[in-house]
């Protein structure tokens, strides 16, 4: 999706686009170059107009920002081929100074998760000792699961179920889920890449890469008895939903908007993090808790919502 994003602070980007999509020959050419790109030529035809008022038009289009022309050599000689840049625009007329983000945070201890499907090799640890035994998939299934600070597994997930009472009767600017994580190798390799994948309310957001399982060095907050042999610690990753898409750190990975994530539709917000079947690098996971890793942190879901100012409000009033 090609996204255009315009605020109030933005007044002559503003009257360039409203100018641009104030004629019903450019939205007629906006919705002609939807699907495909056409030339000036095709355009007029399509359109029935003539071709100088198609090219007087276009001008006007590709000013604002709104379309993309090159010239490309075809039979006739040279033709002036026009394709689409944006597909939705969002104007924001609240002034930045007016909103008041407010933040709410909560934090998920790795063992409490709600379902999971397990895939060996797999098992977990606790902050004395490790918990089970290795490889024993009804472990995941058992009570002392909610001890785990460390979890690893080959394939499958685990989901977790957080409150959406924060969601609820607020006007939601973003979500934002990090972790700690890393694949799943035998020991630890540094060259394991695995394809981990995350879904919130069974909406795939995206894949990302890890490149390996790490260790070679005590992880930060990694209990002393935990072997040095063994996977020491990860890598935080942060996904990031808004009005405008779905990202990984700062980087786009999806399309997937907070209105797609359906999160005021129930009491809880479900998060899944695993390995899907036909990934291209089943390298499995290793999912740390506060007490291991590099990071003293359990899995943090952020919801942030937009609360309006105070005089604004009495304005509206």
């Amino acid at each position: 999706m090609k996204n255009l994003d315009l605020t109030i602070r933005e007044p002559e980007e503003l009257a360039k686009v409203a100018r641009a999509l104030g004629s019903e020959v450019r939205l007629r050419i906006m919705q002609l170059l939807g699907d495909q790109s056409m030339s000036v030529v095709e355009l007029a035809e399509a359109m029935g107009v003539p071709l100088s008022t198609v090219s007087n038009n276009i001008v006007v289009l590709e000013e604002a920002g709104l379309i993309r022309t090159e010239r490309k050599n075809g039979l006739r000689g040279t033709m002036k081929l026009c394709s689409r840049k944006r597909d939705q625009i969002h104007i924001d007329l609240v002034a930045a100074e007016q909103r008041k983000i407010e933040s709410f945070f909560q934090y998920m201890p790795i063992g409490n998760y709600t379902d999971c499907h397990i895939v060996p090799t797999c098992g977990m640890a606790g902050t004395q000792s490790s918990i089970g035994v290795q490889d024993d998939t009804a472990l995941f299934y058992e009570p002392e699961h909610f001890g785990a600070q460390l979890l690893w597994f080959q394939g499958g997930y685990v989901e977790y179920r957080f409150s959406s009472r924060h969601a609820l009767n607020r006007k939601l600017h973003c979500l934002e889920v990090s972790f700690e994580a890393c694949s799943e190798a035998p020991n630890y390799r540094l060259d394991w890449p695995s394809d981990i994948t995350v879904w919130i309310n069974g909406i795939e957001l995206g894949t990302w890469r890890c490149p390996g399982d790490f260790g070679g060095r005590q992880g930060r907050c990694t209990p002393i008895w935990w072997p040095r042999s063994a996977t020491q610690y990860g890598i935080v990753k942060r996904w990031r939903v808004d009005e405008s898409g779905c990202k990984l750190d700062d980087e786009r990975i999806s399309s997937v908007t907070l209105e797609q994530l359906r999160l005021k539709e129930h009491p809880y917000i479900t998060l899944r993090i695993g390995i899907k079947e036909d990934a291209e690098q089943q390298g499995g996971i290793n999912l740390f808790g506060e007490q291991f890793g590099d990071y003293n942190q359990a899995i943090i879901m952020r919801l942030d919502s937009i609360a309006e100012s105070a005089a604004e409000g009495s304005n509206a009033s």
